[in-house]
C-alpha cells in the first residue's frame, strides 16, 4: 500500500509584505509529499526536473520517507520556475515570471514499482497529464484526490471535465468553483460540480477554512487565526498533502474520516504559511502537529446551553 503524488518540483522566487526570496524550491508535488510524510511513511512521487535542481533536495525529500524513484532529471534542461508579488491582503499575487522549462514536456512515467498504490494525489498540472497518469495505473487506487485551477478552466475546459469524471474528491478554491459551476452559491456549486463524477468536493476558502461536500452532507472547517502569514504560495497543496496523506493513514474511505483529515491538513497548511517555501515543513515535530490540530479543535468546539 503507498500513496502517490503526482505535480510539480520546481523553483519559486517570492514577494510578500514580510519579505522576499531568491529562487526557493517549491512546487505542488513538493509540498503536498512533505506535508503527507507527517502522516504516511510510503510516500511516492512523479515529477520532472532540470539538472539545476540540488541533488541536495532531492536527499531532503528521501529523508521524508519519499521515493524520489519517478523524479525524472532532465539533463541539459532547467526546471520549472515562478515568481510571483503578494498584494498586501495576502490573498491577491501578481505572476511575474513563469518560466515551463522541463514542465512544457513531461510525460508521467510511472515506474513499476509504483503501481500497487492504493492512493494517488494529482498535484496540479495539465487535466491531460493527470488523465494520463490515471490510465499508466495497471489498477484503481482506492482514493484519487485531484487539485485544479482557473487556468486549466480557461484553456482546457472539455480535458478537465473528462479528468474529473475520473476522481473521487476534487479540490478547488471558491472562485474556481464558483467558475466550474456557473453557481455563486457554494452550496449549489458543490451540488452540480457532484454531478459531474466526484464523490466528495472540497472547496477550499483560504483564511475562511473549507467546505466538504458528500451527498447531502457539508462540513465547515474553521481556518486558524494566525498573527503572520509570510508565504501563502504552497498552502494549498500542503493542504491537500495532509488530507490525502491522514486519509492513507487511516485507510477507510468516508465522510468522517474526511472532516478529520481535512483539520489535519489546514493544520499542515497553516504552518506552511508561517515561513517562506518549504521551510516550516522541513521539521515538524509530532507534538507541534497535534498541539495545532487541537487548536483548531478548541476554535469550532462550543456547547449548547437552553
Amino acid at each position: 500500500m503507498s500513496l502517490l503524488v503526482i505535480g510539480s518540483v520546481a523553483f519559486d522566487a517570492i514577494e510578500t509584505p514580510f519579505g522576499k526570496t531568491d529562487k526557493i524550491v517549491g512546487g505542488a508535488a513538493t509540498f503536498a509529499s512533505l506535508a503527507a510524510s507527517y502522516f504516511f511513511n510510503d510516500i511516492k512521487i512523479v515529477a520532472v526536473v532540470g539538472d539545476d535542481f540540488p541533488q541536495s533536495e532531492i536527499e531532503d525529500l528521501q529523508k521524508h520517507h519519499i521515493n524520489t524513484e519517478g523524479l525524472q532529471v532532465k539533463q541539459g534542461e532547467k526546471s520549472f520556475f515562478w515568481s510571483g508579488r503578494y498584494h498586501n491582503d495576502m490573498n491577491t499575487r501578481d505572476t511575474l515570471v513563469t518560466e515551463l522549462n522541463v514542465l512544457g514536456t513531461f510525460d508521467p512515467i510511472i515506474p513499476e514499482s509504483y503501481q500497487n498504490c492504493e492512493y494517488l494525489m494529482l498535484g496540479n498540472l495539465s487535466p491531460q497529464v493527470q488523465q494520463t497518469v490515471i490510465q499508466r495505473l495497471t489498477k484503481r487506487p482506492k482514493l484519487i484526490v485531484m487539485d485544479t485551477m482557473n487556468f486549466w478552466m480557461d484553456i482546457a475546459l472539455d480535458e478537465l471535465l473528462a479528468t474529473i469524471k475520473l476522481v473521487d474528491v476534487l479540490t478547488i478554491n471558491d472562485a474556481e468553483a464558483r467558475q466550474l459551476s456557473g453557481e455563486f452559491s457554494l452550496v449549489k456549486a458543490a451540488r452540480k460540480i457532484l454531478t459531474m463524477g466526484p464523490k466528495f468536493v472540497i472547496i477550499k476558502k483560504g483564511e475562511h477554512g473549507a467546505l466538504l461536500f458528500h451527498e447531502d452532507k457539508i462540513f465547515s472547517a474553521p481556518a486558524l487565526p494566525l498573527a503572520e502569514v509570510f508565504d501563502p504560495t504552497g498552502a494549498g497543496d500542503t493542504f491537500a498533502g495532509g488530507f490525502i496523506g491522514y486519509m492513507a493513514k487511516v485507510g477507510a474511505v468516508n465522510f468522517d474520516n474526511m472532516k478529520n483529515a481535512i483539520i489535519f491538513g489546514s493544520a499542515l497548511a497553516s504552518f506552511c504559511v508561517e515561513k517562506f517555501g518549504t521551510e516550516r515543513l522541513r521539521n515538524l515535530t509530532p507534538a507541534e502537529i497535534a498541539t495545532r490540530v487541537q487548536e483548531f479543535v478548541t476554535l469550532s468546539q462550543f456547547a449548547v446551553t437552553a
